[in-house]
């Protein structure tokens, strides 16, 4: 798989991350001479206590997953113990917050899906923090998104359902895993693309929102590839469409939606951020630890099973990234006029 999910190239994010405010830490700077000068950038010893890596969504999501996947590894390499801390409640706002706060020095981060660093902020009109003021680490990864649904409904491909939802308004439920989340905003997307009427159910997090969809209490879900993969092979879910650009080699048989709903384009991806001020050494010791442990085949397979495809970019491509994103979903909230309770 290439790692272009998001439709933007390495090159497009080297572009675009000139113009950011993180990029100008770097300015004359190569990684080697900011890593070499790290004593004198506030780096020091570091680390030399725990590591806590917040996550701002429950146990057993793919959020909290593939940080874990990485835990044991960059311990070993930093020398010092690196943990998972779930944080979660308002739609990840809670875990955010609390890393914001946190003493800018390298032992508190944020590993997240998009909700809390490029979608909150322009759905929320005040949150306790601002995420364009976290300094980026990098993008562990992205995660296909598809659209499932309960094998009990009367559809079994994407025309069908269409036709189905077009004659029955309103009367789908589709599941979240809750309000502002990746997997409301892909709907409301299609529902913009497509005029077609559902009603949405948040849930706090994946694995409640999947339980619901397999219990048939909700009837679709556009949710990520990793959570679906176990139950379509058990047959109690269907997938009728894959959100990436195109088709997946792991799902042949499963039609992109973008090429029968054109721009229906949404991946999920997790990044690693630390508190504004945390020294750019930093963040460039992580990010190099980190990318060399993605390289790994034993954890390349790992991130594999979770249907994850490891990225394990640089602070500055992690940037551009976010920033990117930021841009694509505001332009979704706002043509959605879509509010949070």
């Amino acid at each position: 798989m290439n790692h272009d999910h998001s439709g933007f190239s390495r090159r497009q994010w080297l572009q675009t991350s000139g113009a950011l405010v993180v990029a100008s830490a770097w300015t004359g700077l190569g990684l080697s001479q900011a890593w070499a000068q790290g004593a004198g950038q506030g780096i020091g010893n570091w680390p030399q206590k725990v590591i806590r890596i917040v996550v701002p969504n429950p146990a057993g999501g793919t959020a909290d997953v593939l940080p874990r996947l990485i835990l044991e590894q960059l311990g070993s390499r930093l020398g010092q113990s690196v943990i998972v801390d779930n944080k979660p409640g308002a739609a990840g706002n809670i875990g955010a917050e609390f890393v914001a706060n946190a003493e800018p020095d390298g032992y508190t981060l944020l590993a997240s899906p998009p909700t809390t660093l490029a979608i909150n902020p322009s759905l929320y009109p005040k949150l306790n923090y601002d995420a364009s003021k976290f300094v980026p680490i990098s993008i562990l990864a992205t995660v296909p998104n598809v659209l499932m649904a309960h094998p009990s409904l009367p559809f079994n491909n994407v025309q069908e359902f269409m036709a189905y939802a077009k004659a029955n308004p309103d009367k789908l439920t589709y599941a979240s895993q809750g309000s502002g989340s990746t997997s409301h905003l892909t709907a409301e997307l299609f529902k913009m693309k497509t005029g077609l009427k559902l009603v949405h159910i948040p849930y706090k997090g994946d694995a409640p929102a999947m339980a619901d969809l397999l219990a048939g209490h909700v009837q679709i879900m556009f949710g990520n590839i990793a959570a679906a993969n176990v139950h379509l092979k058990a047959g109690k879910l269907k997938i009728l469409a894959v959100t990436s650009p195109k088709r997946l080699a792991a799902l042949p048989d499963v039609p992109a939606l973008n090429d029968l709903v054109p721009g229906m384009v949404s991946v999920t991806w997790f990044g690693l951020v630390a508190p504004a001020k945390t020294p750019a050494a930093i963040a460039a010791k992580l990010s190099s630890t980190i990318s060399d442990i993605l390289k790994m085949p034993e954890i390349a397979k790992r991130f594999a099973e979770a249907s994850a495809d490891p990225l394990g970019n640089t602070p500055e491509e992690a940037a551009a990234w976010m920033k990117e994103e930021s841009e694509r979903w505001r332009a979704v909230v706002r043509a959605g006029n879509i509010k949070v309770d």
